[in-house]
């Protein structure tokens, strides 16, 4: 029986926003495209939303940051994939370190500017001629509050997701013709593996960062994707900067 279902690819799908947001595609059915860099997570989470919704999932384990990765992983998708695809999730990214500018480490600058930016472009430039022929589609690239304020010790993740926030601006009028709607969305503080990484292990350091208040969590932008993916055909949502309830600013919080 020939395929009907939609298909979403999305970057970083091992954990957090990625994961949440293949989840509740496959639960309104659509076929999942699932990318990252741990096979084990990849495989692991084909296996649940498989058995849980009934819909394929294509796996394709690849590093962002390195572009023949990507082209080679991109071109393996068989066309009864490709021809079905009408989203793309750019979600891919990190913060690594808090370090004053003049003390950053220049690895972990390169991490962050390699991931947040050159590998949404290498994603993007090898999805995006599969939208243009079909003259439709969506793309949604996360950035992040950080991407709309900066703050003490986000310097170079601040600039990366600024750059995030620009790109997404660009693509839009870049691909306007060809009924391609693009969206940003740019959270504030979620509790996802996001602070764990940003502090290289240190679970304690993690974990109080979300002390005294709630902060989002991956379903919350992952419902979020879904409902500005399902709008009628006419309208785009370009925009949406979402933070918890506690939180007013990049660095404000109320907390208890």
């Amino acid at each position: 029986m020939e395929a009907t279902n939609n298909v979403i690819l999305i970057t970083g799908a091992t954990s957090g926003f990625g994961q949440a947001t293949a989840r509740i595609f496959a639960q309104n059915g659509y076929d999942i495209i699932a990318t990252g860099r741990r096979a084990d997570r990849l495989e692991t989470l084909k296996t649940e939303l498989e058995a849980n919704f009934g819909v394929s999932v294509l796996n394709l384990c690849f590093d962002v940051r390195v572009e023949n990765e990507v082209n080679q992983a991109i071109q393996s998708i068989p066309a009864s994939w490709s021809d079905r695809l009408s989203i793309l999730v750019n979600n891919a990214g990190l913060a690594v370190g808090r370090s004053p500018i003049d003390e950053g480490i220049v690895d972990d600058w390169e991490r962050m500017i390699d991931t947040n930016i050159k590998g949404l472009l290498y994603v993007s430039k090898a999805v995006i001629p599969f939208l243009k022929a079909k003259k439709s589609g969506h793309i949604f690239n996360l950035g992040s509050i950080a991407g709309k304020e900066v703050y003490a010790g986000g310097n170079v993740y601040c600039a990366s997701k600024h750059a995030v926030d620009a790109l997404s601006k660009s693509m839009r009028i870049d691909l306007v013709a060809y009924n391609i709607k693009v969206t940003n969305i740019a959270p504030g503080a979620a509790d996802t593996e996001f602070s764990l990484v940003r502090f290289k292990g240190d679970q304690a350091t993690a974990d109080a960062t979300y002390n005294g208040f709630d902060p989002l969590v991956a379903e919350d932008i992952a419902e979020t994707i879904y409902f500005a993916a399902t709008r009628p055909k006419h309208v785009t949502i370009n925009d949406l900067v979402i933070m918890p309830t506690a939180q007013a600013s990049a660095t404000v919080f109320h907390k208890q």
